[in-house]
This record gives structure tokens, C-alpha cells and sequence, in this order.
């Protein structure tokens, strides 16, 4: 039966799912996040931009569950510019940060924006930044300077300028009316907006994983009826497959360089961990045992490769140096443990963990070995984390469909995201822009 509950896990991602953005709601926040205020930009130029640079900057800061946005309705004053401030009415409303700004024209689709973080109570600038940006860049620019804020008052740099690729499906009507499923590998903000479609398929599509450069995902597809391994420029469409051998090719894993790929394959009779080298296209594989050994995540360092095995009896996660060598047991806390990925501190890991007969993510402490349990679906799985360590993303369910979902690694924050339609799956969050 555990090894039915593995296999299932594993190959979740053959199960049906649309496209839409994604919505985010954020279902639990933390008790006494700062209170911050962002207002409305003021606008110098003919025809006014497509996006609202402070509303983006607002919901990014309210989404992350650290701050207590307040409403314009509220709002006292509308200063745009330092010069403009009167702290006092920020103090009345018991609101310890205030970021003011202004959107510039510059030329025909050219924008410049400035904005100033300020400490309310000590009535002092904290930073401020003067950004050139394009029509087609405003979004992104707000999602740059909801970083920037992001790091000067929690200490660690933000993420909302990362984006996460998933798997979705939805049913189509097949040439003979019959329905079928057609099932994308899409790409969207972090904050869900701007989906885009990598690759299409009538053929199931699974464990995506991006490059270290943020310019490439590596997916397994069985378009040509069995598995095979394709590595895909995301802005060009460009693609090579890497693996197709007979057998299982599945779960690829950058290393930290991004000259390698560790994967799981069955070509020898087992399913073992094996590294691709990229430029020389040679193969070496690292375990060599009956078992089943899969789901491989290199460590930050580059060093060591956990992965699941159920040599023991039950799966759990396992770690092997990347060179080579003999693989220690990493979990012991509960039956089952699978799916790992390191933090980019390689502190952590998170993992797929059973209790209670529920499937749900935790984090494992690789110094201490504690095990915490962090979501509460029944059925929740890949989890991946955000570039700077904060919080979590993975697959769940709500009803009948499948979800995204995330969590602080602390447990204090989570977000709800889901589709207008269909189902959704399969997350991992991109590393930062290089």
C-alpha cells in the first residue's frame, strides 16, 4: 500500500487540469504585521499608464502576510513626494511606514518612477529610488520596488518579482467530440498575473524545474508516448530533449551551476538517481540499488543530492554526495517522507511528510533533524521554495480540484491560489533574475 501512495504521489501530475490568472488570497496573515500605508502615485504625463504602480506595490506588501496595508478610503492625505508628508496625520492612523511616489512620462512609452519609504514615527526618509521603466515593464518595476521595501524593513530580500511555473489541464472537445484534456506548462508572476503557456500537450506534462538563470525549465513530457526529459528557453520556445530512455525519465533537478541535471531513471532495470552533464552529454549514475530512488534535489553548494527511496521499508529522504558515494538517511520522524527540496540557505528542507493519514509539507531542520509540519490539507504535495526563504509554495486540494497553495516557513502565513477553472499542480517558484 505504501508503495501504491509513493507511485501516486509521484505520478500526481498524470491526473487532468486551464487556463486564467491565478488568484491569490491570503487565508491566514501575522498577528501584528506592520502597519503601512501606500498611497495612491501621483501621474505627470498626456495619457495616464496601463498599470497602477501603487496598488501593485500594495497588494505584493498585504499578500506577503507581514504587512497591514491601509485602505485609501482612510487615507487623511495623498502626499506624492516627501516635501508633501504631514507625519502627524500618519501617526493618527497608528501607521509606522508611509510610501509616497510618482509616475513620469519620458518619451512616447517611457516611464520614470520614483518612490520614498519613510518611518512614520521617527519622521525620517529610510530609502528611495528613481527607476527608468518601460509601458510594458510597469508591472514589474512595482513588483522590483515592493522588494526593495520588502528588504529594508524585513531584513531579507523580496520575492514578488520572481515568477512560478505550473501544470494545469482543461477539458477540450477532441476532433470526434470526444473530451480530452489538453495540459500546459504555464509560467505566471509571482502575484499570478501574466500567464503564459511554455508548452501544450495532449500528453501529461510533470515536474517542472527551472534553470538557476531563470531562463530555462527543464519537464518531463510523454508526447512521443513514452517519458522523456526537454530543457525549454522560456522566452524563445526553444527546446532539446535531454533523456529518453527506455524506462522512467523523470523528476530532473538543476545543479546550482546549471551545467548538470540530476534525474531519476529506470534504463538499468531500477529506478536510480543519475546526473547529465549538459555540455559533454554524458550520464553517471549515483545509487545503485533494488529500491526505488527518486525525486533528487541538489543542495545550495552543489555538494549533495537528497532523494526518496523506500529501501527501508517506507519512502523517505535520503542524501548522497553528487559526486558519488554512500547515501545517509535523513528522515526518521514519521512513516512516510518524500519530495525534498533545500532552502536556498541549505538549512532546510521541505518535503511531503504523512501524519494522521494526511499528506501535508514540512520542513526538516538538517542541523537539529526536527521535523515541522506546516500545511493542513489531507493531499498536499511538491512543495518549493521562494528564492529568498520565506515562504513555501505547493499543490493542494479545495473539493474536487486541485489548488496552489503557500506557507511562511514558520507557519504564520498562507495564501490561497486558484484558478477560475481547472485544476492546478506541480508548482516551483523561480530563483531571482540574473
Amino acid at each position: 500500500m505504501q508503495q501504491q501512495i509513493f507511485f501516486f504521489l509521484i505520478f500526481l501530475a498524470l491526473l487532468p487540469p486551464v487556463q486564467a490568472d491565478l488568484t491569490i488570497e491570503i487565508t491566514e496573515g501575522v498577528e501584528g504585521a506592520f502597519p503601512i500605508a501606500v498611497v495612491p502615485f501621483g501621474w505627470q504625463g498626456k495619457t495616464q499608464p496601463s498599470e497602477d504602480v501603487a496598488a501593485i506595490i500594495n497588494a505584493d506588501l498585504h499578500r506577503s502576510g507581514r504587512f497591514k496595508t491601509l485602505p485609501q478610503v482612510d487615507m487623511l492625505s495623498r502626499p506624492t513626494s516627501g516635501d508633501q508628508v504631514e507625519f502627524k496625520d500618519w501617526r493618527a492612523l497608528d501607521t509606522e511606514y508611509l510610501v509616497v511616489g510618482q509616475v513620469q512620462q519620458s518619451g512616447v512609452k517611457g516611464y520614470t518612477v520614483r518612490f520614498q519609504l519613510f518611518d512614520v514615527y521617527r519622521g525620517e526618509q529610510l530609502t528611495g529610488y528613481s527607476i527608468p521603466t518601460t509601458e510594458s515593464n510597469l508591472r514589474s518595476t512595482a513588483h522590483r520596488i515592493a522588494d526593495l521595501i520588502y528588504e529594508k524593513l524585513m531584513g531579507v530580500p523580496g520575492a514578488f518579482a520572481t515568477r512560478v511555473a505550473y501544470i494545469t489541464s482543461v477539458q477540450v472537445t477532441g476532433v470526434q467530440g470526444q473530451p480530452k484534456s489538453r495540459i500546459d506548462l504555464r509560467v505566471a508572476d509571482a502575484d499570478g498575473h501574466n500567464p503564459q503557456t511554455i508548452v501544450s500537450s495532449s500528453e501529461p506534462l510533470m515536474s517542472p524545474a527551472w534553470s538557476p538563470d531563470g531562463r530555462k525549465i527543464a519537464y518531463v513530457s510523454f508526447e512521443e508516448g513514452r517519458s522523456a526529459i526537454y530543457i525549454q528557453e522560456v522566452f524563445t520556445g526553444q527546446r532539446q530533449k535531454v533523456t529518453a530512455y527506455k524506462g522512467i525519465n523523470g523528476a530532473p533537478a538543476w545543479s546550482p551551476d546549471g551545467r548538470k541535471l540530476a534525474m531519476a531513471l529506470s534504463k538499468g532495470g531500477n529506478l536510480d538517481i543519475y546526473v547529465f552533464d549538459l555540455a559533454r552529454k554524458t550520464l553517471k549514475q549515483l545509487t545503485r540499488h533494488y529500491a526505488i530512488d527518486t525525486e533528487p534535489a541538489w543542495s545550495p553548494d552543489g555538494r549533495k543530492i537528497a532523494f526518496t527511496s523506500d529501501r527501508g521499508g517506507k519512502p523517505q529522504i535520503y542524501e548522497v554526495p553528487s559526486y558519488g558515494g554512500t547515501a545517509k538517511r535523513l528522515t526518521f520522524q514519521n512513516a512516510y517522507n518524500a519530495r525534498a527540496s533545500y532552502s536556498t540557505d541549505g538549512k532546510l528542507l521541505a518535503l511531503v511528510t504523512r501524519e494522521d493519514g494526511n499528506y501535508r509539507i514540512g520542513t526538516l531542520d538538517l542541523e537539529s533533524g526536527l521535523l515541522q509540519v506546516l500545511s493542513r490539507g489531507n493531499l498536499d504535495e511538491s512543495p518549493s521554495f521562494a528564492p529568498n526563504g520565506s515562504m513555501i509554495i505547493y499543490a493542494s486540494k479545495a473539493g474536487h480540484r486541485g489548488v496552489l497553495a503557500a506557507v511562511s516557513v514558520d507557519g504564520r502565513v498562507r495564501q490561497r491560489l486558484a484558478l477560475q477553472e481547472g485544476d492546478v499542480r506541480e508548482p516551483v517558484w523561480s530563483p531571482f533574475e540574473k
